[in-house]
């Protein structure tokens, strides 16, 4: 959780499209008995850095974090509630009430089309200490005042009703069920579970399938109301707000909201220090080995965790980690990662590695274990304790320019013990010394503190008790942190203002489009891209051009690896390189002060790359192990299927559709000089585009552009290699995978389409109202809400730009023996809109949200930049989108289906289905068990 977003073992919540909106709140229901009066705002009880708290008379906690910088502001309501506080037969009851808060309450009974109506980008996350709801919309006062008054409808009015959980537990199991597929994920539960004996830590936060399947809605709701209360609650509003009006609403609504009779439930278990080494064996299907050691360490307020965060990266860091040298470069494993979670009660640091068929199981967990429980014996140096810091640090600067993704990391602090431990956490890093980490490693990385395998008797038992629980109160007392970020300037994403501040020239074979403006934390992102080939010279290259182009940040002729990711790192800045067949592509965030260095090691990057055969042969053993892994593994199976069915292209054209088999061939296959030819014959800035946006001095930049690819030509001439249409009529495929609990539904049309067709906004418009927006879509209502077949279904529509080459297509994750009737659902539902079409109300809220969509993307400085980039190839200004948006505004129901109706038909879709298909047959004739109700379907 610190710095960075931890890696967890579920990752849980509704990540699906989003957007908007509702009534607020009537008066009446929100009303409370402790109501303050308007006229005495509250003082802030603290302020840190530019985030002031307060405290309402109801207990509420407010967070105001302003940026006018931000065309959004974001409204986060975190409960403290998460799996931890589950009991008995309750196991993923936070998680499936979350699901539940999406379903309606009185005053707003569709959730989904109320957020899609406002453009809004909404989530709910449930995680081990704490539940958040979340929405960022268009910034104006009405869009404030409206989302806090849903959230406070929804803290006392949600349905929580049978029929709501009847159809949604089947859409959580099969969410629980796509973690099935993952052995690596199931591997990291069963760790967790075995190292924590009653700690509910232990449990992963989707639940138990019988818990989930049997749970009873008096259960639920009354765990809704024992927990959905203000004076359990964190509110965060960030963005661009009026904070005397914003807290002013906050109170209004919020505010109002009663606190029960009843006082909060406190957790009090805690786990015993463990007294031995345990291990897991998981058998399952599979193509990748894997290990995972866990070891205790303290809860996240600890002074400790700042050491045990610097200790975490310096073993499992790539490519400079202990980890890493000890299993990768040794090829006793194809990669070693750590992570730690830094949570509410005592945690863990937890160490992995996958193994490749071949390589010794063994031998790479003796490397781990020894890696760590002796990482003590070899004082951590000053070099990997300041890479960390720096590293992390970074994260923390990056995150608090970012008041948007800042509001959402605070809920993870504040679950923790109080959002502050976001500042002193980054202070207590910056005073860390290779002594700490030496310590904490020697103190927690023990053989008894180990959760990896059997027990093992032990005359002398060598244990890692915890200390004892930190005073919080008087840790934070009178603390103030440092000085607020520099704000930046309130920017208008309008096409028009955008024209009107963008200058576009040319600078040798590149085309530039820059854009400087006042930013948050002086920011500047820039994107690049370099094209180059012909078709015919582009044959049977592509491996080679794949692993060029992941070579260009593992070291150049003047820093290696690790010194490329440590100057970024000191500069604060993120890039990312990416080369293929026929082109590449970097971008940029980075300080105003840095982006001259930062340019210069991209240039570099791009210009100079070792290509050393350590790194190459590392890099083909990751490749082969991550195909490998994909060989029974339904979404990858199935996709593969589906884009070969259509794929016009032939082997060893630029764009043809490898199988997996294919791609192992080639890997293995593909030599060294193979890859430095590719770089050799094509690399060059002949012909290519960049875009900046920001806090920069344009001058200043195109001479520095010039300067560093003005004499960089590519050897090889360039013609754009033209895209085909997608095959037609191709027949359905069944894919099976044995063992695998969630199956994939893909189902596709290619079309003749550009972008500029007169039927495009309708088209879009019309696969928006299908299968788009945020759960409120024909095909997630029916699907989804209704029948419960599906966590996630959707559909898409793209189109090309400079060829007529397009593709609908439609994608579910269901239960194999649900095959038949998701297929049939999907089918009907698209009939439904070919034969009837859209209903005028349907058609303007999705294009009220649609088009508020399109004005929040505008507005991020990487996305704009990459756009920016992208229209200078294809000769557009933003004038393309202004024109398309007022098209979209003009278009009447009639217009949407006549032009669905002249380009779609469930004929000429291809369906592909990959699963456990046979596996279903299977169970579904097998007679239950004694004593098992058999459950009805959904």
């Amino acid at each position: 959780m610190p710095l960075l977003s931890r890696p967890r073992l579920l990752v849980l919540g509704l990540l699906l499209a989003a957007a908007p909106a509702l009534a607020q709140a009537p008066a009446s229901k929100a009303a409370p008995s402790k109501a303050a009066p308007a006229s005495a705002p509250p003082a802030p009880v603290t302020s840190v850095e530019g985030i002031s708290e307060y405290r309402l008379p109801n207990g509420l906690r407010v967070l105001l974090f302003p940026d006018p910088t931000k065309s959004t502001v974001t409204v986060n309501l975190t409960y403290f509630v998460g799996s931890r506080h589950e009991g008995y037969g309750e196991t993923g009851m936070a998680h499936l009430l979350e699901h539940l808060m999406f379903k309606g309450t009185p005053t707003t009974p569709n959730v989904p089309q109320a957020l899609t109506q406002r453009g809004a980008r909404p989530n709910g996350t449930t995680w081990l200490d704490r539940t958040n709801y979340y929405e960022t919309l268009p910034a104006s006062g009405d869009n404030l005042r409206w989302a806090l008054g849903f959230e406070a409808d929804r803290m006392r009015h949600s349905f929580i009703a049978q029929k709501d959980l009847d159809s949604e537990m089947t859409v959580v199991r099969n969410e629980l069920e796509r973690g099935e597929n993952s052995p690596q994920r199931i591997l990291n539960q069963r760790v967790m579970s075995a190292a924590y004996a009653w700690h509910n830590y232990g449990k992963p936060t989707i639940g138990a399938r019988a818990d989930l399947e049997h749970v009873p809605i008096e259960r639920l709701q009354a765990f809704y109301k024992r927990y959905y209360r203000p004076d359990n609650a964190l509110l965060v509003i960030a963005g661009q707000f009026d904070p005397a009006r914003a807290l002013a609403d906050a109170r209004a609504t919020l505010g109002r909201v009663p606190v029960p009779k009843e006082p909060l439930p406190v957790t009090y278990t805690e786990e015993p220090t463990q007294d031995g080494e345990r291990r897991v064996t998981l058998r399952r299907v599979g193509d990748v080995s894997a290990l995972s050691a866990v070891y205790h360490v303290p809860e996240g307020a600890h002074p400790d965790f700042a050491a045990i965060d610097v200790l975490t990266h310096a073993l499992g860091n790539t490519p400079s980690g202990r980890l890493y040298k000890a299993l990768v470069e040794t090829k006793k494993a194809t990669s070693a990662s750590a992570y730690n979670l830094q949570l509410h009660d005592p945690g863990v640091l937890t160490l992995s590695a996958e193994v490749r068929e071949g390589q010794s199981l063994d031998a790479a967990r003796e490397a781990l274990l020894a890696t760590a429980e002796n990482a003590a014996a070899t004082p951590f140096t000053p070099d990997e304790v300041n890479r960390a810091k720096t590293s992390l640090l970074k994260s923390v600067e990056l995150l608090l320019r970012d008041s948007e993704g800042a509001a959402i990391q605070l809920s993870e602090w504040a679950a923790a013990g109080d959002w502050r431990l976001l500042f002193l956490h980054r202070d207590r890093i910056e005073a860390v010394t290779p002594e700490d980490v030496t310590r904490v490693a020697s103190q927690y990385l023990k053989q008894s503190n180990r959760t990896l395998g059997e027990f093992i008797p032990t005359p002398q038992p060598d244990r890692a008790p915890m200390p004892p629980r930190v005073d919080l109160t008087a840790m934070l007392q009178g603390y103030q942190g440092r000085g607020a970020v520099v704000a930046g300037e309130a920017f208008d994403p309008s096409p028009a203002n955008i024209e009107r501040r963008v200058t576009r020239s040319t600078l040798g074979g590149l085309q530039l489009a820059l854009l400087p403006k006042k930013t948050r934390g002086e920011m500047v992102n820039v994107s690049l891209a370099l094209r180059w080939g012909t078709e015919q010279a582009l044959q049977g290259r592509d491996t080679a051009a794949d692993l060029a182009g992941s070579l260009l940040m593992r070291g150049t002729r003047k820093h290696s690896r690790q010194e490329l990711r440590d100057t970024f790192d000191r500069l604060r800045a993120r890039v990312g390189v990416e080369g293929g067949a026929t082109g590449a592509t970097v971008w940029v965030e980075a300080p105003t002060q840095s982006l001259p260095e930062v340019l210069a090691l991209v240039a570099e990057v791009l210009r100079e790359p070792a290509f050393e055969p350590r790194e190459f042969e590392l890099l083909r053993q990751e490749r082969l192990a991550s195909l490998e892994s994909q060989k029974s593994e339904p979404t990858v199976r199935g996709r593969t299927a589906f884009y070969r069915a259509l794929s016009p292209y032939p082997k060893g054209h630029p764009y043809h559709v490898d199988s997996v088999e294919e791609s192992l061939a080639d890997v293995q296959a593909v030599t060294l000089e193979q890859v430095r030819a590719f770089h050799r014959d094509f690399y060059g800035a002949s012909k290519g585009e960049l875009a900046a946006v920001g806090d920069f001095e344009p001058e200043a930049l195109v001479k520095q552009v010039g300067a560093l690819f003005g004499d960089w030509k590519s050897p090889a001439p360039y013609a754009r290699v033209e895209a085909r249409p997608y095959q037609r009529g191709v027949a359905g495929q069944v894919v099976e995978t044995p063992d695998k609990a969630n199956a994939l539904f893909l189902a596709g049309q290619g079309l003749d389409l550009r972008d500029d067709d007169p039927d495009y906004p309708a088209l879009v418009l019309g696969n928006f109202v299908l299968g788009g927006g945020f759960l409120n879509s024909r095909l997630a209502t029916r699907v989804r809400q209704k029948d419960g077949l599906s966590y996630t279904v959707s559909s898409s529509l793209s189109a090309g730009v400079l060829d007529p080459v397009g593709l609908f297509s439609t994608y579910a994750i269901y239960a194999p023996q649900n095959a038949e009737r998701l297929e049939t659902a999907v089918r009907e539902e698209l009939q439904r809109v070919l034969d009837q079409g859209f209903t005028a109300e349907e058609v303007d809220k999705a294009r009220a949200g649609l088009l508020e969509y399109r004005r929040t993307a505008r507005a991020d400085d990487g996305g704009l930049a990459r756009t920016l980039a992208a229209y200078l190839y294809y000769g557009r200004t933003l004038a393309f989108d202004e024109a398309f948006e007022k098209r979209m505004a003009a278009l009447k129901p009639a217009d949407i289906r006549a032009a669905l109706g002249k380009r779609l038909d469930w004929k000429q879709v291809t369906v592909v289905k990959a699963g456990d298909f046979e596996g279903a047959r299977t169970k579904a004739s097998a007679p239950p068990a004694a004593g098992v109700k058999t459950p009805t379907a959904p």
